[in-house]
C-alpha cells in the first residue's frame, strides 16, 4: 500500500490495484501538487463539509464515475449533485471493495458556505476515518480539537500512519497534537492542516522533532505502508 501526502489534509491511497483519495482541496490549495483535471480516482471519502475538505470533490468524482463516502448528510447533498454516494456515520464501517471505512468522532464543524445568500447548508457531524486494507490501517483525524476518546482509537486499532492536525486555530496545535500522537499510538504519525494560510502557520519539521515516530511528508512524498 502507498500513501501519500498532497498539502492541507489531502491524502492519496494506493491500495490493490485502486485510488483513493481523502479531503481533495486541489483547485485553490497552493501547497498541492495534483491536477485535479488529470487526477483518476476510484473513490472519494471526505470528514467534512468545509470547502478546503470537499475541494474538488464534485469535478473528481463526475469524471472518474468515483464513489464518494461522506458522513450521511454531506452524502445526501452531494448525491442532490449527481454523484454517486454512500453515505454513512460516526461509529459505522462499510467493507468496499478497495477497503474498509470506518468513521470516527471529531469535535469541529461542518457546512457549505453559499456566499451569495449568506447562508450555511448544514452538512452533519465532522468526523475522521480509519481506513484500512492489504492488512495496514491508516487513520485521518480529519479537522479536530485533542479529545479524550483518541486513547480509544489508539487502543482498538493497529495504526500503522496516523496523520494529525497541527495548525492551530481551526483544529489542536501542536502541543495537542503530541499528545493525541500518545494516546493514537501509531506507527508513523504525519502531520497535517498547516501552512496552507498564513493564520495556520506551523514549523512541521519542530513538530515532527519531537515525536520518535513523527515523519514530516512534503506534498507528492509518499510512505510505503
Amino acid at each position: 500500500m502507498k500513501v501519500s501526502f498532497h498539502g492541507h489534509a489531502v491524502v492519496l491511497i494506493e491500495t490493490a490495484g485502486k485510488k483513493i483519495i481523502i479531503d481533495p482541496f486541489i483547485t485553490g490549495n497552493g501547497l498541492c501538487d495534483l491536477n485535479a483535471d488529470e487526477l483518476q480516482v476510484d473513490a472519494v471519502l471526505l470528514t467534512h463539509g468545509h470547502s478546503d475538505h470537499v475541494g474538488d470533490t464534485v469535478e473528481l468524482a463526475k469524471r472518474n464515475n468515483a464513489l464518494v463516502v461522506a458522513p450521511n448528510e454531506l452524502a445526501v447533498y452531494l448525491g442532490w449533485q449527481g454523484l454517486n454516494v454512500h453515505p454513512m456515520h460516526i461509529g459505522g464501517s462499510y467493507q468496499f471493495d478497495f477497503g474498509k471505512v470506518k468513521f470516527t468522532q471529531a469535535f469541529h464543524g461542518s457546512s457549505i458556505a453559499i456566499e451569495e445568500k449568506k447562508e450555511f447548508i448544514y452538512t452533519g457531524m465532522p468526523s475522521g476515518i480509519l481506513f484500512s486494507n492489504e492488512g495496514k490501517t491508516i487513520y485521518h483525524a480529519g479537522d479536530t480539537a485533542l479529545f479524550s476518546d483518541m486513547k480509544l482509537i489508539g487502543e482498538l486499532n493497529h495504526i500503522d500512519i496516523a496523520f494529525l492536525p497541527i495548525g492551530d486555530n481551526f483544529t489542536m496545535g501542536p502541543e495537542d497534537a503530541l499528545l493525541a500522537a500518545k494516546w493514537v499510538n501509531a506507527k508513523t504519525v504525519v502531520p497535517i492542516h498547516f501552512n496552507t494560510f498564513p493564520v495556520i502557520k506551523q514549523d512541521g519539521a519542530v513538530f515532527v522533532a519531537k515525536l520518535e515516530n513523527g515523519k514530516l511528508l512534503n506534498p507528492g512524498e509518499s510512505i510505503e505502508l
